[in-house]
């Protein structure tokens, strides 16, 4: 059987498929900091046959988890002379402008360990200064001394020609084997100084703990003595072997929550529907990203830590084209200076967690309002539920200062941690140029059920689907994931003095590339699919577009429908376009996918009624209509396939519950998805 695991700041998601295709799910506590437990874990609470397991995915948070926390290894940088403070210069652009005290992000590495030595290139790669290796191997010395644990080596133009690099990891694996290194150019080869210097030493910073985990992870899938291939989830919606992603640990910066990004552009193929916006609401945050003709955006213009108040910093990985903020099922309710009523972003978690779960935690959460409002039933929990401490600690905290009752307060939480939600819906959509109403919503996670089809009403999406094992999505979403990589890299030519008999050599130099490394991940040329992408820009434009390029060897016709498409991608991201403008590529961009067998989704066949998939009827508290509604609530798995169900309504599952409002329909589609609409669309 192939088996998918996913590691969430509260729960860790299973999901398994047999060779019959049938799907089974299991979640279990996350357990850190040693999160490869809650692996085990969650693989002994679903009671499948361990030594069955023939292809192992899993998604983790580890890497941002040690980024966050600021819990990476010492980490030691050598660089161009004259270049050890680029991490503390940075970019100019200030996010908070008017802030007189506002501050540059702190560099992960400190001045100290920062160090220069001899050598330069041009802009061409032309040696002008050579390598002084003296100098590296006093810099050893002095990080021996100094007890670094990784280092990264960053040289000014390395993406062009990686000679230096070369020769100083050479030098450091010859005198320090033990240390952990990490050059730029195995990293990226995109220009732009301060973001690869930037990404190199983050890779390094998390390259110890990285290797410590996966080599954990992997020992205990050893006991449970499988014959398994074993995968990771990266951050492009692909995965790569425990030993690769090992090499490059940055690029599993947001292993976990892609994977269900992905999982929904291949339901949303399997159902019809190729303009996606798919949401993700787990125990600690929300995330979503749109999809669009099917196509999962990556880019690697990627930040961690960013708001409008940080500048964040930079790393130049592919990533999907994802937004999070800090609202899910965990998420604190407080009180600010000002007596106003915020959700978020800090999360109960795991331990202690919301008050219902009974485990020490005294905060209310979005749980705890969604349980008042009866939208969840204490019979459903793990634990023993004393609705009454909920209900108390609701009334004093936050009920009392508004002069209401606890669920008008619960119902309040609820409509701001939507508003909060709603926003990062609209980041990915309006604000891009894309009319929300023109998608389907996909939500999944353990709260995207409940919270969705009243963010769908806001902002006028015609359908939503919670798709099957909507509770742990994601890690569904990795059982039908392909190996992938991204081969991006900086190659500066205008249109008008383009060679294509030398463009298509630079695209021949990185596919053959890619077919050796997945040569080495045991994957055949044959199933090796390459997708080509170009980074355009108008003559003296500073940032570009991505623009779809046709995979075989182009012609002065393609060439022109190349730049017919940047003009249209260019209106559609920038509102204008300059016919008259030169044209230039700055990247080439190749994305491989090394093809592996999935399993079969079947059509599912069900002979119950509506009436006996009825658990009960129960009062559950709405805003609209006011008050108290008499409700019925449904078991997802007993719900016939393509029978209508009017809102309101509830639908129950294992770790989720789905709330229809008035105004709303929902019916089971014949793969066991929920499909709600609104009524009249």
């Amino acid at each position: 059987m192939r088996v998918a695991t996913d590691i969430g700041g509260t729960f860790t998601d299973l999901v398994y498929v047999d060779n019959e295709g049938q799907v089974e799910v299991a979640k279990s506590h996350t357990t850190p900091p040693n999160f490869e437990q809650g692996v085990i874990d969650v693989i002994e609470k679903s009671n499948i046959d361990q030594k069955a397991i023939s292809t192992f995915i899993h998604g983790t948070t580890v890497i941002i988890n040690a980024l966050t926390e600021r819990k990476g290894a010492k980490t030691g940088l050598i660089t161009t002379k004259g270049f050890r403070d680029i991490m503390e210069i940075a970019r100019g652009n200030r996010p908070d402008l008017f802030n007189i005290r506002y501050e540059k992000p702190t560099p992960f590495i400190e001045r100290y360990l920062r160090q220069e030595v001899d050598e330069r290139l041009n802009y061409k790669g032309k040696v002008l200064t050579p390598l002084d290796k003296g100098q590296v191997r006093e810099t050893i010395e002095y990080f021996k001394r100094e007890k670094v644990e990784a280092i990264a080596v960053a040289y000014l133009h390395s993406y062009v020609n990686p000679k230096h690099e070369r020769e100083t990891v050479d030098l450091i694996k010859e005198l320090w084997p033990e240390v952990a290194v990490s050059a730029s150019y195995d990293v990226t080869k995109e220009w732009r100084e301060y973001e690869r210097t930037n990404t190199v030493a983050l890779n390094a910073y998390v390259q110890p703990a990285a290797s410590t985990y996966v080599n954990k992870l992997n020992a205990k899938l050893d006991n449970f003595n499988t014959d398994s291939h074993n995968f990771i989830m990266q951050s492009n919606g692909g995965t790569t072997t425990f030993s690769e992603a090992k090499k490059v640990p940055i690029n599993m910066v947001e292993s976990g929550p892609v994977a269900g990004i992905y999982g929904s552009a291949v339901l949303g193929e399997l159902i019809g529907e190729k303009d996606i916006i798919a949401f993700d609401i787990g125990g600690t945050t929300a995330k979503c990203s749109l999809i669009e003709n099917g196509e999962v955006k990556v880019s690697t213009d990627y930040y961690i830590e960013r708001d409008d108040r940080n500048a964040g910093y930079p790393i130049k990985t592919p990533v999907v084209d994802i937004v999070e903020i800090g609202n899910g099922g965990g998420s604190i309710a407080w009180l600010d200076e000002a007596g106003s009523l915020k959700v978020g972003p800090e999360s109960a978690g795991a331990l202690p967690g919301p008050i219902s779960y009974g485990q020490g935690g005294m905060e209310p959460t979005t749980t705890d309002a969604n349980l008042l409002t009866g939208r969840l039933s204490a019979k459903n929990f793990d634990y023993d539920v004393d609705l009454n401490l909920v209900r108390d600690v609701m009334q004093e905290k936050i009920a009392n200062h508004f002069e209401m009752t606890a669920e008008e307060a619960a119902l309040g939480i609820i409509r701001i941690a939507n508003s909060n939600m709603l926003n990062a819906l609209k980041l990915i959509s309006i604000r891009k140029g894309h009319n929300p109403q023109d998608f389907t919503l996909v939500a999944f996670g353990g709260g995207g059920s409940m919270h969705a089809p009243a963010l769908a009403k806001e902002l006028g999406v015609r359908k939503v689907v919670i798709p099957i094992a909507s509770p742990v999505f994601s890690a569904w979403g990795m059982l039908m994931s392909d190996l992938r990589h991204d081969y991006i890299k900086t190659y500066i030519k205008r249109i008008k003095d383009l060679s294509l008999q030398e463009m298509a050599t630079q695209w021949n130099e990185i596919e053959n590339a890619a077919y050796q490394q997945f040569k080495n991940e045991g994957i055949e040329k044959k199933d090796v699919v390459f997708n080509r992408f170009v980074d355009m820009r108008y003559l003296g434009q500073e940032h570009t577009v991505k623009v779809p390029v046709p995979a075989y060897d182009w012609s002065e016709k393609d060439l022109r429908e190349i730049i017919e498409k940047f003009h249209r991608l260019h209106e559609q991201n920038y509102s204008f376009r300059l016919e008259d403008t030169e044209t230039e590529i700055v990247n080439v961009h190749v994305t491989a996918f090394g093809k592996i067998q999935k399993p079969t989704i079947h059509k599912i066949v069900r002979h119950t009624t509506l009436e006996e998939a009825k658990i009960e009827t129960r009062n559950v508290y709405f805003e609209n209509p006011k008050g108290w509604v008499e409700t019925d609530v449904y078991r997802r798995e007993w719900l016939p396939v393509n029978e209508l169900i009017q809102g309101p309504a509830i639908v129950e599952e294992k770790s989720a519950v789905t709330v229809i409002y008035d105004g709303q329909t929902l019916k089971v589609d014949d793969y066991g998805n929920l499909i709600i609409e609104m009524e009249g669309r």
